[in-house]
């Protein structure tokens, strides 16, 4: 899990955001997209600059970690958890625990309504925005996914733009590189998922 930067931007936050829905949205997107990886190879390349498939889906492990623990106990670790190459079967297993996690990230986050403080680190942000936050990076990376796995599988088209309306909040200078490339300029005219991923540096 990248540390995300709610309210880093210039816009004023609205007073809540509806952050558990729109990750059980976004999990439910990747979830389809992570069908897609069993017999693909896992070094394929990613969207993700200098990440192999394998490196892709130990991020999403961490990451989902991470959001499942600021449900529960109110605190993230963002330091990552890195494993060996796992083979196979181990891939098989780490689908596995990616599909777990994620049922522990809706479970928590269906249980923390209304807002909270919760510490990312040595920072305090809002848990609606925290798990806004989570859905953006779960939805963009489940693209990755199946981009790597060859399928151009674009995002339904209200979750994109329910998130695009969110990015200003969510991803500021600071972010780029680290998080997210510059912004990739695309027709306005264009579909939604396009328009969200250009947004986060990616070229659909």
């Amino acid at each position: 899990m990248s540390s995300p930067r709610p309210g880093a931007s210039s816009h004023p936050p609205p007073s809540y955001v509806d952050g558990p829905a729109l990750l059980e949205r976004a999990v439910g997107y990747t979830r389809g997209c992570l069908q897609l990886v069993p017999g693909e190879p896992l070094d394929s390349r990613t969207p993700c600059a200098g990440w192999d498939l394998l490196s892709l889906l130990q991020h999403m492990d961490d990451s989902l970690a991470a959001f499942a623990d600021a449900a529960e106990i109110g605190y993230v670790d963002l330091v990552p958890v890195r494993a060996d190459d796992p083979g196979p079967e181990g891939a098989t297993l780490l689908l596995d625990r990616l599909k777990g996690r994620a049922c522990a990230v809706l479970g928590g986050w269906a249980h923390a309504a209304g807002t909270r403080d919760v510490a990312v680190s040595d920072r305090i942000l809002r848990s609606d925005l925290l798990a806004a936050a989570g859905a953006l990076e779960i939805a963009v990376h489940g693209w990755d996914v199946a981009q790597a796995c060859g399928v151009d599988r674009r995002l339904p088209p209200g979750l994109a733009l329910d998130l695009l309306d969110l990015v200003p909040l969510l991803v500021d200078d600071a972010d780029r590189p680290a998080r997210f490339a510059a912004p990739v300029v695309v027709p306005l005219h264009s579909r939604p998922s396009t328009r969200l991923l250009a947004a986060v540096g990616r070229r659909a």
